[in-house]
């Protein structure tokens, strides 16, 4: 007997938006980065995944490329002082670490899920 085909766009975007990958409804995350234990709605446990460090590796990838383009853009195209270009670049790249860091890690947990993986 062949399980019922998992889509991974769908998975992967519940994830993003900290939904249950398989029913889209329940909570997967219980606070900012832990996992809920089962989704309250399907009951989809989520025990079994293990993102480790590849949220916070995809988040440091993202945010340093958006650092260095607005570093390039202020130095080329503003005036604005080393320490001033400092502080605002600083505090973009880690408010959006903390706005990116637990989408990227429903996001994986979406495909961990949709590829089976990890024993989901």
């Amino acid at each position: 007997m062949q399980d019922a085909p998992r889509h991974h766009k769908s998975a992967i975007y519940h994830g993003f938006r900290h939904s249950c990958p398989s029913c889209g409804q329940g909570k997967l995350f219980k606070s900012y980065l832990k996992v809920a234990h089962a989704c309250a709605i399907c009951g989809q446990s989520f025990t079994a995944q293990k993102a480790d460090d590849g949220p916070a590796y995809f988040t440091i990838l993202i945010m340093c490329h958006i650092a260095g383009f607005m570093l390039h853009a202020m130095i080329v195209h503003t005036d604005v002082g080393p320490w001033q270009t400092a502080l605002l670049i600083s505090g973009i790249v880690i408010a959006g670490s903390l706005l990116l860091l637990p989408r990227i890690k429903g996001a994986m947990i979406g495909w961990q899920w949709a590829d089976r993986l990890h024993g989901f």
